[in-house]
């Protein structure tokens, strides 16, 4: 049994669900059960499956609800495209959060890679690809962010050398 805490990758999910409750609280009433519930759903799935995962007794159940956080880091992009397509989430906020996700999902995504031969404690998690990503200057970021949405992207990336 590993302690979810100690992964870094929990913490940036958990940061995101923050950010995800925070952003939603300004949506339409109507969609309160409808779009909002079903990206609070999604977020929330991501920090839920990795602690889920940290429970269990074997690396094999571990890397399986790493798989499931992954897929719900997916259905997670799309509804934050929706979102912001249907102007619920300004320009800024969009790309934060699709940021912070992004962030999040090549972190899970160097978890998951970890050879098999190496042990998948939270205390032995330290790859190097992560220590990259977190040096990497903020406009190489919105770089990233822009392949994600290229209509609200060009403009805010134009503002950032």
């Amino acid at each position: 049994m590993k302690d979810f805490r100690e992964l870094k990758v929990w913490e940036k999910a958990h940061l995101l669900v923050l950010a995800v409750y925070k952003a939603t609280s300004s949506f339409p009433r109507q969609e309160l059960y409808s779009l909002t519930n079903q990206i609070q759903r999604a977020v929330v799935s991501l920090p839920t499956n990795i602690a889920e995962g940290c429970g269990k007794s074997g690396d094999a159940d571990f890397s399986r609800y790493l798989q499931i956080a992954m897929g719900s880091s997916s259905e997670l992009e799309y509804l934050l495209l929706l979102a912001h397509d249907l102007t619920y989430l300004p320009d800024e906020t969009y790309i934060s959060l699709s940021g912070q996700l992004v962030e999040a999902r090549k972190m899970l995504n160097a978890l998951i890679q970890k050879p098999k031969s190496q042990p998948l404690t939270a205390k032995s998690y330290h790859p190097t690809a992560i220590n990259f990503y977190l040096l990497m200057p903020l406009t190489l970021w919105y770089k990233d962010i822009a392949l994600l949405c290229s209509r609200c992207c060009t403009s805010v990336l134009s503002q950032h050398p």
